[in-house]
Protein backbone atom coordinates (compact mmCIF):
# COMPACT_ATOMS: atom_id res chain seq x y z
CA UNK A 1 0.00 0.00 0.00
CA UNK A 2 1.28 3.51 -0.66
CA UNK A 3 1.61 5.54 3.01
CA UNK A 4 1.09 9.27 2.88
CA UNK A 5 0.67 11.45 6.08
CA UNK A 6 -3.58 10.88 5.08
CA UNK A 7 -2.35 7.37 7.19
CA UNK A 8 -1.42 9.66 10.15
CA UNK A 9 -3.66 9.46 13.28
CA UNK A 10 -4.54 13.01 14.70
CA UNK A 11 -6.23 13.34 18.24
CA UNK A 12 -8.10 16.24 16.77
CA UNK A 13 -11.82 16.96 14.72
CA UNK A 14 -12.40 18.68 11.88
CA UNK A 15 -14.84 21.47 12.50
CA UNK A 16 -14.92 23.26 9.30
CA UNK A 17 -14.02 22.52 6.05
CA UNK A 18 -14.03 24.51 2.69
CA UNK A 19 -11.89 24.04 -0.87
CA UNK A 20 -9.11 25.86 0.48
CA UNK A 21 -8.62 23.84 3.91
CA UNK A 22 -9.77 21.89 7.16
CA UNK A 23 -10.22 23.05 10.38
CA UNK A 24 -8.99 20.83 13.61
CA UNK A 25 -10.10 21.46 16.69
CA UNK A 26 -9.35 19.16 19.86
CA UNK A 27 -11.71 20.72 22.84
CA UNK A 28 -10.02 18.37 25.26
CA UNK A 29 -7.17 19.66 24.86
CA UNK A 30 -6.92 23.44 23.61
CA UNK A 31 -3.50 23.76 24.28
CA UNK A 32 -2.18 21.02 22.71
CA UNK A 33 -0.59 23.06 19.34
CA UNK A 34 -0.52 19.57 17.30
CA UNK A 35 -4.47 18.66 17.67
CA UNK A 36 -5.43 22.42 16.74
CA UNK A 37 -4.88 24.27 13.80
CA UNK A 38 -5.94 24.66 9.63
CA UNK A 39 -4.16 22.63 7.18
CA UNK A 40 -4.20 23.86 3.85
CA UNK A 41 -5.39 21.62 0.86
CA UNK A 42 -3.58 24.01 -1.84
CA UNK A 43 -1.55 26.82 -1.11
CA UNK A 44 -3.34 30.22 -0.19
CA UNK A 45 -2.36 33.32 -1.70
CA UNK A 46 -1.01 35.78 0.94
CA UNK A 47 -4.39 37.64 0.54
CA UNK A 48 -6.44 33.64 1.62
CA UNK A 49 -3.47 33.33 4.33
CA UNK A 50 -4.12 36.63 6.54
CA UNK A 51 -8.28 35.87 6.07
CA UNK A 52 -7.67 32.30 7.61
CA UNK A 53 -5.04 33.64 10.18
CA UNK A 54 -7.64 36.28 10.96
CA UNK A 55 -10.48 33.49 11.22
CA UNK A 56 -8.26 31.12 13.12
CA UNK A 57 -6.77 33.90 15.81
CA UNK A 58 -10.75 34.73 16.74
CA UNK A 59 -11.63 31.27 16.82
CA UNK A 60 -8.82 30.23 19.14
CA UNK A 61 -8.94 33.79 21.25
CA UNK A 62 -13.00 32.52 22.14
CA UNK A 63 -11.61 29.35 23.76
CA UNK A 64 -8.83 30.67 25.45
CA UNK A 65 -6.16 29.58 23.09
CA UNK A 66 -2.87 31.62 22.48
CA UNK A 67 -1.23 29.98 19.51
CA UNK A 68 -2.10 29.39 16.03
CA UNK A 69 -0.97 27.08 13.52
CA UNK A 70 -0.90 26.13 9.83
CA UNK A 71 -0.04 22.80 7.89
CA UNK A 72 1.06 23.28 4.23
CA UNK A 73 0.18 20.88 1.11
CA UNK A 74 2.45 17.86 1.89
CA UNK A 75 5.65 17.80 -0.50
CA UNK A 76 5.92 21.12 -1.84
CA UNK A 77 7.96 24.19 -0.69
CA UNK A 78 6.28 27.00 0.92
CA UNK A 79 5.92 30.01 -1.54
CA UNK A 80 8.43 32.77 -1.12
CA UNK A 81 5.83 35.29 -0.70
CA UNK A 82 4.18 33.88 2.43
CA UNK A 83 7.88 33.10 3.60
CA UNK A 84 8.14 36.30 3.66
CA UNK A 85 5.27 37.27 5.02
CA UNK A 86 5.57 34.48 8.16
CA UNK A 87 9.00 35.81 8.85
CA UNK A 88 8.30 39.31 9.21
CA UNK A 89 5.04 38.19 11.30
CA UNK A 90 7.19 36.64 13.70
CA UNK A 91 5.88 33.01 12.91
CA UNK A 92 8.33 29.69 13.54
CA UNK A 93 8.63 27.58 9.98
CA UNK A 94 9.37 23.85 10.30
CA UNK A 95 8.71 20.88 8.89
CA UNK A 96 7.67 17.05 9.55
CA UNK A 97 9.27 14.09 7.42
CA UNK A 98 7.30 10.83 7.20
CA UNK A 99 8.97 7.35 7.58
CA UNK A 100 7.41 3.98 7.17
CA UNK A 101 9.46 0.24 7.39
CA UNK A 102 8.46 -3.27 6.91
CA UNK A 103 9.37 -4.81 10.34
CA UNK A 104 11.56 -7.69 9.04
CA UNK A 105 14.24 -4.56 7.86
CA UNK A 106 14.82 -3.17 11.11
CA UNK A 107 18.15 -4.31 12.35
CA UNK A 108 19.05 -6.76 15.41
CA UNK A 109 18.86 -5.21 18.63
CA UNK A 110 21.13 -6.57 21.05
CA UNK A 111 19.35 -8.15 24.28
CA UNK A 112 19.46 -6.26 27.17
CA UNK A 113 18.31 -7.93 30.65
CA UNK A 114 18.40 -4.08 31.75
CA UNK A 115 15.79 -3.21 29.78
CA UNK A 116 12.01 -4.50 29.82
CA UNK A 117 9.59 -3.52 27.74
CA UNK A 118 5.75 -3.77 28.97
CA UNK A 119 2.22 -3.27 27.72
CA UNK A 120 0.31 -0.91 29.85
CA UNK A 121 -2.43 -2.40 31.83
CA UNK A 122 -4.34 -0.95 35.19
CA UNK A 123 -1.36 -2.58 36.81
CA UNK A 124 1.39 -0.39 35.37
CA UNK A 125 -0.48 2.74 34.39
CA UNK A 126 0.45 4.79 37.20
CA UNK A 127 3.95 4.30 36.68
CA UNK A 128 3.25 5.41 32.80
CA UNK A 129 1.33 8.58 33.42
CA UNK A 130 3.62 9.62 36.01
CA UNK A 131 6.41 8.99 33.31
CA UNK A 132 4.41 11.11 30.66
CA UNK A 133 3.70 13.81 33.52
CA UNK A 134 7.51 14.01 33.68
CA UNK A 135 8.12 14.83 30.34
CA UNK A 136 5.19 17.42 30.08
CA UNK A 137 5.96 19.29 32.52
CA UNK A 138 8.33 21.51 30.88
CA UNK A 139 5.19 22.82 29.08
CA UNK A 140 3.89 23.55 32.46
CA UNK A 141 1.35 22.17 34.70
CA UNK A 142 -1.58 22.56 33.09
CA UNK A 143 -0.47 20.59 30.19
CA UNK A 144 0.94 18.27 31.85
CA UNK A 145 -2.14 17.74 33.74
CA UNK A 146 -4.65 18.00 30.13
CA UNK A 147 -2.00 15.43 29.24
CA UNK A 148 -2.48 13.20 31.89
CA UNK A 149 -6.13 12.63 31.01
CA UNK A 150 -5.87 12.37 27.44
CA UNK A 151 -3.56 9.25 28.21
CA UNK A 152 -6.16 7.75 29.91
CA UNK A 153 -8.65 8.31 27.34
CA UNK A 154 -6.29 6.31 25.17
CA UNK A 155 -5.87 3.75 27.49
CA UNK A 156 -9.29 3.01 26.97
CA UNK A 157 -9.44 2.90 22.94
CA UNK A 158 -8.53 -0.45 21.52
CA UNK A 159 -6.57 0.79 18.72
CA UNK A 160 -3.85 2.55 20.65
CA UNK A 161 -1.44 0.27 22.30
CA UNK A 162 0.34 1.87 25.17
CA UNK A 163 4.01 0.80 25.86
CA UNK A 164 6.27 1.40 29.04
CA UNK A 165 9.98 0.72 29.26
CA UNK A 166 11.71 -0.10 32.46
CA UNK A 167 15.44 0.42 33.05
CA UNK A 168 16.85 -1.86 35.92
CA UNK A 169 12.76 -1.37 37.22
CA UNK A 170 12.73 2.41 36.57
CA UNK A 171 9.98 3.84 34.32
CA UNK A 172 12.22 5.30 31.75
CA UNK A 173 10.98 5.21 27.94
CA UNK A 174 7.40 5.05 26.80
CA UNK A 175 5.28 4.94 23.42
CA UNK A 176 1.76 4.82 21.60
CA UNK A 177 0.91 2.80 19.00
CA UNK A 178 -1.91 3.64 16.70
CA UNK A 179 -3.21 0.04 15.12
CA UNK A 180 -4.88 0.16 11.88
CA UNK A 181 -5.55 -2.75 9.02
CA UNK A 182 -2.17 -2.15 7.43
CA UNK A 183 -0.27 0.03 9.66
CA UNK A 184 1.27 0.87 12.85
CA UNK A 185 2.62 3.82 13.80
CA UNK A 186 4.68 5.17 16.44
CA UNK A 187 3.61 8.14 18.11
CA UNK A 188 5.00 10.39 21.29
CA UNK A 189 8.22 7.97 21.78
CA UNK A 190 10.36 9.31 24.24
CA UNK A 191 13.31 8.46 26.47
CA UNK A 192 13.48 9.91 29.88
CA UNK A 193 17.01 12.45 29.58
CA UNK A 194 18.74 10.23 32.31
CA UNK A 195 18.22 7.18 30.74
CA UNK A 196 19.18 7.96 27.26
CA UNK A 197 21.45 6.64 24.72
CA UNK A 198 21.61 2.96 26.18
CA UNK A 199 19.31 1.63 23.86
CA UNK A 200 15.97 2.00 25.13
CA UNK A 201 14.25 3.74 22.60
CA UNK A 202 15.49 1.23 20.11
CA UNK A 203 14.42 -1.95 22.27
CA UNK A 204 10.87 -0.51 22.26
CA UNK A 205 11.12 -0.04 18.12
CA UNK A 206 11.96 -3.70 18.67
CA UNK A 207 9.24 -4.81 20.47
CA UNK A 208 6.64 -2.44 18.01
CA UNK A 209 8.28 -4.43 15.18
CA UNK A 210 7.88 -8.30 16.93
CA UNK A 211 4.53 -7.56 17.70
CA UNK A 212 3.22 -5.80 14.61
CA UNK A 213 5.35 -7.76 12.31
CA UNK A 214 2.24 -8.30 9.58
CA UNK A 215 1.91 -4.67 9.52
CA UNK A 216 3.76 -1.60 8.16
CA UNK A 217 5.16 0.36 10.70
CA UNK A 218 5.00 4.16 9.98
CA UNK A 219 6.20 7.37 11.82
CA UNK A 220 6.45 11.36 11.44
CA UNK A 221 9.70 13.44 13.09
CA UNK A 222 10.51 16.63 13.06
CA UNK A 223 12.94 17.34 9.99
CA UNK A 224 14.79 19.66 11.72
CA UNK A 225 15.43 17.03 14.88
CA UNK A 226 18.27 14.96 15.54
CA UNK A 227 16.11 11.59 15.94
CA UNK A 228 15.36 11.07 12.12
CA UNK A 229 19.08 10.55 11.68
CA UNK A 230 18.63 7.55 13.94
CA UNK A 231 15.49 6.33 11.74
CA UNK A 232 17.33 6.44 8.70
CA UNK A 233 20.15 4.31 10.02
CA UNK A 234 17.31 1.70 11.24
CA UNK A 235 16.29 1.06 7.31
CA UNK A 236 13.34 3.32 7.98
CA UNK A 237 12.08 4.71 4.02
CA UNK A 238 11.89 8.34 4.05
CA UNK A 239 8.27 8.68 2.14
CA UNK A 240 8.01 12.77 1.86
CA UNK A 241 7.24 16.00 4.11
CA UNK A 242 5.48 18.90 5.05
CA UNK A 243 6.28 22.06 5.92
CA UNK A 244 4.12 24.11 9.04
CA UNK A 245 4.23 27.66 10.71
CA UNK A 246 2.86 28.47 14.37
CA UNK A 247 3.12 31.80 16.46
CA UNK A 248 2.47 31.38 19.98
CA UNK A 249 0.73 35.54 20.87
CA UNK A 250 1.93 37.83 24.04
Amino acid sequence: MQITFENIFIHSHVVAENNLFKHFHFPEMLSRYDSNYIEFKTFPSLGEFKNAESYLREYHQRNGQKHVKFKFPVDKKVPAELVNYLNQADYDIGFLELYAIQPNRFPEVKDNPDIEVQIVTEKNLRDFLSLQYQQDIVFGSDFANRKVELNKRIFEDPTIMQLLALYKGTPAGAVDVIISKDTAEIDNLGVDEAFQKKGIGSRIQKFVMDTFHDKTVILVADGQDTPKEMYKRQNYQYLGYQYYTQKVDD
